[in-house]
């Protein structure tokens, strides 16, 4: 039997669908990531914006398409936000799931697919859901310790969907996180600035029992409460620690912060970025940011516009305000026009580009690590441990590899294997 098991969205859902997937293979299914031609569909959506909605809805009829006759399983956020739209699709959708426990799919599937299916959204009791370790990936490996938000951000959907925030057995994500064969393992969760498993053990915890991981570590995006000189301290004796700290900002101007609900000040958060400066001198902090927020001003804008040089961002993730019908600022404010989203979409990525121009720059003449990923048209790409995009003319190993950089080179830099 052949099954397709299609992602939309965050690493967590990708998580969740190689879950899905270990799964499935250990029931004798031949799997792909990929959309073709099988008996079965596993469809795991997203709704973090109405586009990705959109594409949810969509694939459910590139499944169709590629075979009319099989089952389709929809699960995910998306479908958790409104499991009818996905029924109106007819008798092609054999089962829909929600956000909250996905081995729910693995549950139908053992039911044999053979009686009538039907809508199973579960409100969940707020306690971490195990799922299978994931297939393996040798080279990424993405590591789930974290589901649910307790944020409740004006603009953000997700709490609603995924529920509140549960955290995974520290002994558990641990000695996944050991045992990762994968040449570089990255902890992610919807918030793992939140991660508090049931003795109270936090993220800085969990860090510290895995410090002398042979995988190198990266951690998935951060709030600002996460930075404190204790967690700091901890992450300076992880053995293979990647200094890349993706810190959530989205918005530089205090009274659009306010108006987020984001619980912290544009001075607050640059001080937490000179505390991870102090720290890895080197660091990479990247960050999202939505442009055009429904209070936002030219003034605000600008105050955002400065705090990607402020900052030094090695990268930005800039995204125009998707309106989330269930959300605060979706009831209490009126959208700004799609044109001046556009333009400051434009503008500040201009801005974000010269700043990762910037901080590349520093590292010409100097020494990095990469994980080689792939090898196309002659050069070998890969990722330093600052999160720099690395190239490097020839094949080289699939192992971690010392550099040392030439030059800017495409969207990263062009480097030399130390002999």
């Amino acid at each position: 039997m052949k099954a397709v098991v299609y992602t939309l969205g965050c690493k967590v859902n990708d998580v969740e669908s190689g879950s899905i997937i270990r799964g499935l293979e250990n029931r004798g299914y031949v799997v792909s990531r990929e959309m073709e031609k099988a008996d079965l569909y596993i469809i795991n959506t997203c709704a973090v914006t109405a586009e990705a909605e959109r594409k949810s809805r969509q694939t459910v009829g590139k499944a169709v398409k590629c075979n009319p006759q099989a089952k389709i399983i929809v699960c995910g956020c998306a479908s958790e936000k409104n499991s009818a739209a996905f029924l109106q699709k007819g008798h092609t959708v054999y089962a829909i799931t929600g956000a909250k426990r996905k081995n729910k799919v693995l549950e139908i599937v053992d039911s044999g697919l053979q009686e009538k299916g039907g809508v199973w959204i579960d409100e969940g009791d707020n306690v971490y859901e195990e799922m299978l370790v994931p297939e393996c990936l040798k080279t990424r490996n993405f590591v789930k310790i974290q589901d649910g938000c307790n944020r409740f951000c004006s603009y953000c959907i997700i709490p609603y969907l995924r529920g509140r925030s549960r955290s995974r057995n520290l002994e558990s994500a641990a000695t996944e996180i050991l045992a990762s064969q994968a040449q570089e393992t990255v902890v992610t969760g919807i918030d793992i600035s939140a991660y508090k498993d049931e003795q109270g053990r936090d993220l800085a915890d969990l860090m510290w029992a895995v410090k002398d991981a042979d995988t190198r570590i990266r951690l998935g995006s951060m709030e600002v409460s996460l930075i404190t000189q204790r967690f700091l301290e901890v992450l300076k004796q992880v053995k293979r620690f990647a200094p890349q700290f993706h810190l959530s900002l989205q918005s530089g101007s205090d009274n659009v912060l306010k108006s987020m609900n984001r619980h912290y000040t544009r001075a607050e958060y640059l001080e937490k970025c000179e505390m991870i400066y102090r720290a890895f001198p080197n660091a990479a902090i990247t960050t999202d940011i939505i442009v055009g927020f429904p209070t936002e001003t030219e003034e605000d804008f600008c105050d955002s516009l400065r705090i990607v040089e402020e900052a030094g961002f090695s990268q930005i993730h800039a995204f125009p305000y998707s309106p989330r019908e269930g959300t605060n600022a979706y009831k209490k404010y009126k959208e700004l026009p799609a044109a001046v989203k556009k333009k400051r979409v434009e503008r500040i990525l201009e801005v974000g580009a010269k700043q990762k121009r910037a901080y590349m720059e520093k590292f010409v003449g100097k020494d990095l690590e990469i994980v080689p990923e792939r090898c196309i048209d002659g050069l070998t790409e890969g990722y330093s441990e600052n999160y720099i995009r690395v190239y490097v003319e020839g094949e080289i190993p699939k192992e971690p590899t010392q550099v040392c950089v030439e030059r800017l080179f495409q969207d990263g830099v062009l480097a030399v294997v130390k002999k």
